[in-house]
């Protein structure tokens, strides 16, 4: 926490009441002044101290706090929100505390409820209302509600104050955009109302308003824009973040876990990590996220494609559609889906000139009204089109137009071998090749059998990922797709299927896979083909 030009009276008012709440629920009920961590004590100094009493006008008006589980946070809040109870000048106001689902909801009031029980002066002015999950004030005729987040926060009086729990959760709905844009209109209406942030790192990728708003304030953190948020991020440096042997040490955990040796005990944790660990990965980067706020880059699903592990290794940042092309001495075009409920994927698979390594550039298209009909991936998509890793279109053959400039961008190097497509549903796409000379005729375009002829591509992709062969170019979209992946094996063969009938998009990573089966076959330019061809007529 950075040095702030604190109002001292209000700082010293604000801990004066947090500080005396006790934890009716802990053993020997302790106060806040013992029990809880400074780290959150200068959270409550930040909100309260950074009003100025002569003008009402709070400086501080928003904090971001990305922690671990286990650190408090929930109970913590449900204190400040009593102390903003007592802190407040303006009657007839409502506060609120958010939450993504009705049993943190109740923990939080509940928490509230027995420090409020707990203190005899306390008791005659608020009023629990257990019915209503709401605390009243008797005096200013102010009620703090406890609320589930959805639309309906957004509308009614204009809070004085938010506490907004586990955004990470309600990041996931393609509403929580629209939501946090009401939350905050709502509170400009007022000089002294103030909106907190308190969550734990997503369990999956970051999607949606999570991520912008985890992005938001790194970038604030970091010094690279100016913002009106306060940024409270226990996350490790990026060089510990990045090193599993880093992280994985308990050494290093007090860096993330700020109330260590309060509400959380070293060794007890370090125990449950190991018991973690035994599951597999993906138990371990799911426990690193929730409690070292490790952002997870794949999601890690037990019968996950073997390559999923170690997909991020072959990420090559300099990759681009360009390089590809330049670097490439041969190049196979990989087309999958194209349905108005799918994502369209292209995959363009090159062979390096000069280390025979394979290297990978992907993009995608999709019909707007894939956002409305599945609601569950907009946020990602939106994120994946703001990153110029997907075109949402709205003409139904605008995707194949921009699919043909890419291919014949391609044609013109001299390099392309092959264009390998999933055969079912692209009778269009197969006709605009044909107006760009790829046909089946020439041998430019190969229907590529789908299920489990695809082993081999599978299977061949995973190894060179693990070896270091294959090479991809940075895309978050292409990344979900990956995790996406769902290996379904029999007694002699494997073959490739969604995680999620339906909302588990796995298009581009079957556009690779397509691309991979003629990479796999050694193959050499059309134009080459052409003059090897001539060369051994010649000789004959």
């Amino acid at each position: 926490m950075p040095d702030l030009p604190l109002f001292e009276s209000e700082v010293r008012d604000a801990l004066g009441f947090f500080d005396r709440l006790c934890l009716a629920d802990v053993l020997g009920e302790p106060r806040m002044a013992e029990a809880c961590g400074d780290w959150f004590r200068d959270i409550v100094r930040a909100v309260f101290g950074s009003r100025d009493p002569a003008t009402n006008i709070r400086y501080v008006r928003e904090i971001f706090a990305l922690v671990g589980k286990g650190n408090s946070k929930t109970t913590y809040g449900a204190g400040l929100m009593i102390v903003a109870l007592l802190m407040n000048v303006r009657k007839r106001c409502e506060f609120h505390f958010i939450a993504p689902v009705r049993e943190t909801a109740e923990v939080a009031y509940d928490s509230a409820k027995g420090m409020i029980e707990h203190d005899p002066e306390l008791a005659k002015r608020f009023a629990c209302r257990d019915h209503k999950k709401e605390i009243y004030d008797r005096v200013n005729k102010v009620r703090m509600k406890v609320k589930t987040f959805d639309l309906k926060v957004a509308t009614g009086p204009k809070p004085a104050g938010i506490l907004l729990d586990e955004l990470h959760v309600m990041g996931k709905s393609a509403h929580t955009a629209k939501i946090m844009r009401q939350i905050r209109g709502g509170l400009e209406k007022s000089t002294d109302s103030f909106l907190i942030i308190i969550t734990t790192q997503s369990d999956e990728p970051p999607a949606g308003a999570f991520k912008d708003e985890l992005h938001a304030a790194r970038d604030i953190r970091d010094g690279k824009v100016k913002g009106r948020m306060l940024p409270v991020l226990y996350e490790f440096p990026e060089d510990i973040a990045k090193d599993e042997a880093l992280w994985s040490d308990k050494a290093n955990w007090h860096m993330v876990m700020p109330n260590l040796g309060r509400s959380l005990q070293l060794e007890s944790l370090a125990t449950d990590f190991v018991a973690e660990c035994r599951k597999g990965l993906d138990k371990k980067k799911l426990w690193a996220s929730q409690h070292l706020s490790i952002e997870i880059g794949l999601g890690l699903k037990t019968d996950r494609w073997a390559g999923a592990e170690y997909w991020e290794r072959g990420e090559d940042p300099g990759l681009t559609f360009e390089e590809v092309l330049r670097r490439s001495e041969v190049i196979v075009v990989g087309v999958d889906g194209g349905g108005l409920d799918d994502l369209f994927g292209l995959s363009i698979l090159g062979r390096c000139a000069t280390t025979q390594e394979w290297l990978s550039w992907s993009h995608a298209w999709c019909h707007r009204g894939v956002l409305s009909r599945r609601q569950s991936i907009a946020s990602v998509l939106e994120d994946a089109e703001r990153a110029g890793e997907l075109n949402i279109v709205d003409d139904d053959l605008a995707d194949i137009a921009e699919i043909i400039e890419a291919v014949e961008e391609v044609k013109d190097t001299g390099k392309l071998a092959v264009v390998a497509v999933d055969p079912a549903g692209l009778g269009e796409l197969v006709d605009a090749l044909a107006e760009i000379g790829i046909t089946e005729e020439n041998g430019m375009l190969k229907g590529v059998p789908q299920g489990y002829a695809l082993m081999n591509a599978i299977k061949t992709a995973e190894r060179k990922l693990a070896n270091g062969t294959l090479k991809h170019a940075p895309s978050k979209l292409m990344a979900w797709c990956v995790s996406n992946l769902k290996i379904e094996p029999t007694a002699t063969a494997i073959r490739a299927t969604k995680q999620n009938a339906g909302d588990a998009k796995i298009d581009l990573a079957m556009a690779l896979f397509d691309a991979a089966t003629l990479m796999s076959r050694n193959p050499v330019p059309r134009e080459n083909l052409g003059k090897l061809i001539a060369e051994d007529r010649a000789f004959i």
